[in-house]
């Protein structure tokens, strides 16, 4: 074991001084390749046995890899330049992203989202039971199960507030019939009172005058009371109707809460609508709902039945890259699952607005390519890599962006000529993300620095005489043509600004 150990650190070691002589070769010859590459990936580009070694002998091979490739670098001449040569080819714009494969158009598998927003379940339903994502389905198939606990919850609640309500009524009903028999036995006493009033002015003919004014005012007091309870006596009728009619809606509206609970608690199993397979929807974290994931009444869907016929891919573009992509310009999708797979595709929509995705600092704006050319292998939530062509020119002359200098709007390198180094303005139609093109001021094979010499005193700048004309960009006629006519098609099938759901609309500047 002790053996096997020591031959493992010195079968480490050796590999590490080795990788040392390898890098600073290497660095030598193309330094400005490792500006941006640490020590063990450059070990690990060299010698993939590098990165097969466990972490016990890295903490032996790793401390003697740095330092060696320190010490070995710091013994370069200060006066070493950097140079690369000016090259003539083909010069491509490019936006590289990543995305994931969806449906053009989807149908969605949906809870009873407006039977629970009247049931009054605001905050949903959890997910109780779903079939894996992938399953073919036929119309009418099992899709999910909700849970039905907050349900019944409810169902009680419900059930408890109509009881209330029904006995509520009960009990007014009975008030009501109290009440007024009461007020109709007053009305009688009082219709009495005034008969008897009456037969005693009557028989007051014969009394003295002031005895029959009293008997007279007795009367007519008498009468009055008995005006005033009859109206006094209708506005009860009235009131004890409005109370029992408030109560009956009350009772009705506790009725029909019942009802829709109890037939939404009968639709708690979510069915397909059409045959096809189903696919898991997103939630707004970009998480898919699974089984434990709420379904609410705003966002009611369970999965999705997507059309396979016709595919796409959604991926998001840096605020830096958007104002490059277009609609209309190709793009090269490959598969992380094939990458020998090949796709073609058309940008077909630009987002007018970005937004900020989980993970992702910088905004970054949506962009949806169709797939021109799918098969039956393709399936929804595949991840892709795509390449979004800009322009593409051809032989032209592209010198490395570490090579380009600016001084008041002016654009000049260092050109290396014998033993020598001249300072030429040079004019340059496009970048990518490395090199630069360059129209005037170069020749192919001149050799340009990468890094400005340190003393740059005396050394005036070359400029240039005449202005030419930028090169342009090719074109290929055909396949333009082509990814134009799919364009118009989608123009065509996309909604009328300004309709529901139409959030981003296919432009063509």
């Amino acid at each position: 074991m002790l053996n096997r150990t020591v031959n493992n650190c010195r079968l480490s070691v050796l590999n590490a001084i080795y990788l040392i002589l390898e890098i600073y070769v290497l660095r030598v010859q193309s330094q400005h390749r490792f500006k941006q590459t640490n020590v063990y990936s450059m070990a690990l580009r060299l010698s993939p046995q590098f990165g097969k070694l466990n972490r016990k002998h890295l903490l032996f091979a790793l401390p003697i890899l740095v330092i060696g490739y320190f010490l070995l670098s710091g013994k370069r001449d200060d006066n070493t330049v950097l140079l690369a040569t000016v090259v003539q080819g083909d010069f491509n714009i490019r936006v590289q992203t990543t995305g994931e494969i969806k449906a053009k158009t989807q149908t969605d598998i949906e809870a009873p989202g407006n039977e629970m927003q009247q049931a009054g379940l605001w905050n949903g339903i959890k997910i109780q039971e779903l079939i894996p994502e992938g399953t073919r389905v036929k119309a009418g198939d099992f899709v999910a199960t909700l849970d039905k606990t907050p349900l019944m919850t409810k169902l009680q609640e419900v059930a408890l507030e109509l009881d209330k309500k029904e006995s509520e009524l009960k009990q007014t009903r009975l008030d009501t019939a109290i009440t007024l028999r009461d007020a109709r036995d007053e009305l009688l006493n009082l219709k009495s009172a005034v008969e008897e009033a009456r037969l005693e002015v009557e028989q007051s003919v014969y009394e003295a005058p002031a005895i029959q004014q009293q008997k007279r005012l007795a009367l007519e007091k008498a009468e009055r009371n008995l005006l005033q309870k009859k109206e006094n006596y209708q506005t009860k009728v009235a009131q004890a109707a409005t109370r029992v009619a408030i109560i009956y809606a009350d009772l009705s509206k506790a009725k029909n809460s019942f009802d829709r609970v109890s037939d939404l608690l009968s639709n708690m199993d979510v069915k397909a609508p059409k045959d096809g397979m189903v696919v898991y929807v997103k939630n707004w974290n970009g998480r898919k709902k699974t089984t434990g994931s709420n379904v609410s009444p705003w966002e009611p869907a369970v999965a999705t039945l997507p059309d396979l016929r016709e595919l796409q891919v959604i991926t998001y573009v840096s605020e830096v890259d958007v104002r490059k992509v277009k609609p209309g310009q190709e793009a090269d999708i490959t598969l992380d699952a094939e990458p020998d797979k090949k796709l073609k595709g058309v940008v077909v929509q630009v987002a007018n607005i970005g937004e900020q995705r989980p993970n992702q600092e910088a905004k970054v704006f949506e962009v949806l390519i169709d797939i021109l050319n799918p098969d039956s292998t393709l399936r929804p939530a595949m991840t892709t890599s795509n390449v979004i062509h800009i322009d593409a020119y051809k032989s032209v002359l592209s010198v490395p962006l570490e090579a380009l200098n600016t001084e008041k709007n002016l654009s000049y390198v260092w050109v290396k000529k014998g033993a020598s180094l001249k300072r030429n303005e040079v004019r340059v139609a496009a970048v990518n993300e490395k090199d630069a093109l360059v129209y005037q001021g170069l020749e192919a094979g001149d050799e340009v620095v990468l890094t400005a010499p340190a003393d740059t005193s005396g050394v005036t700048l070359n400029r240039l005489a005449n202005k030419a004309n930028p090169p342009k960009p090719f074109v290929d006629l055909e396949k333009q043509k082509k990814l134009q006519e799919h364009l118009a098609r989608v123009k065509a099938q996309a909604p009328v600004p300004g309709a529901a759901g139409a959030e981003m609309m296919v432009t063509e500047e």
